[in-house]
């Protein structure tokens, strides 16, 4: 399958750029104060010495119009690595264009290159344009499984 020479890998003049792209994500999913992100923290977690996030990004013309940030995730029971999705995010303006579909492409394709068998992500409810999105590239929804989370006191109690 060939590249879209939209997408590439972030690089970290991109830093500032992708930071937006996430505030915007969060506005979006109605959560905008929820979002702590800073420059310093996605540039240590991207290209740190132990880089442990990566990113993707699209380009229109000469701006960053959307990304995928992800990380490497491991299945148990097939024995190898998946790509997790953290935030897809195109900007509204160049939705329609493509860039979402080929994002999620360059990630089908880290996972066909590394032997990575599953590329998964959440999405929240209520966002139909983006299920339907989804479901029209082929992903279907793990409607057997409940997503738990540990944040804030309860991650402190628990583990203090």
């Amino acid at each position: 399958m060939q590249i879209d020479e939209r997408i590439r890998r972030a690089r970290p003049d991109d830093v500032p750029a992708i930071v937006e792209l996430v505030y915007a994500l969060a506005e979006y999913e109605r959560e905008p104060t929820a979002c702590r992100l800073t420059a310093t923290q996605l540039e240590t977690a991207l290209f740190g010495p132990t880089p442990a996030v990566f990113c993707h990004v699209a380009e229109s013309g000469d701006e960053i119009a959307g990304c995928a940030l992800w990380f490497l995730n491991f299945s148990t029971w097939r024995g190898v690595h998946g790509i997790y999705l953290e935030d897809l995010f195109v900007r509204p303006e160049q939705r329609g264009s493509g860039l979402g579909k080929a994002l999620l492409t360059a990630l089908a394709q880290e996972c066909v290159e590394h032997g990575y068998e599953r590329l998964e992500w959440s999405v929240l409810d209520w966002n139909t344009p983006a299920i339907e999105f989804y479901e029209a590239l082929g992903a279907r929804p793990q409607t057997e499984w409940t997503t738990f989370r540990l944040t804030d006191e309860a991650l402190t109690r628990l583990g203090s």
